[in-house]
């Protein structure tokens, strides 16, 4: 297996990030413009006029710089070290699938128990890679 491999996903949750960021923008002009908010409401970062809406976006975003790191580090790690695998490949995928529909369901419906479980899940898929990662380093090292 060519160990670029575990790049691809990498490379689609950073693609799935840069989408989300465009959003910001976007439905932070059409508030200003509809007279929702005004720009000074964000001047620094969201005031309380600002509708949950309309900072949906840049909270998704914040989702998608937080816990992901620890994807892109084990990812890397895995590419460093030689271990790519089908099984890290396999939880790499799952674990970007699994963000991209946490990130749907909360720009869409934001239906909290099903984002909550999806998360969750996500979280697990992501501590399954680290697992399978530092296996991968013990049977190495021993």
């Amino acid at each position: 297996m060519a160990q670029e491999t575990i790049f691809l996903p990498f490379l689609a949750l950073g693609a799935m990030t840069f989408t989300v960021l465009s959003l910001i923008p976007i439905v932070r002009f059409r508030a200003v413009s509809a007279g929702h908010v005004r720009g000074e409401d964000f001047a620094l970062g969201e005031s309380a006029r600002v509708p949950g809406r309309v900072s949906l976006p840049n909270r998704n975003y914040m989702n998608l710089l937080e816990l992901p790191v620890l994807f892109y580090a084990v990812c890397l790690a895995f590419y460093v070290t030689g271990t790519v695998a089908p099984t890290p490949l396999a939880l790499a995928w799952t674990y970007v699938g699994l963000r991209a529909a946490h990130s749907l369901v909360h720009l869409t419906t934001n239906t909290v128990l099903v984002r909550l479980a999806v998360f969750a899940l996500s979280n697990v898929v992501l501590i399954a890679l680290w697992v399978v990662f530092a296996a991968a380093i013990w049977s190495r090292a021993t």
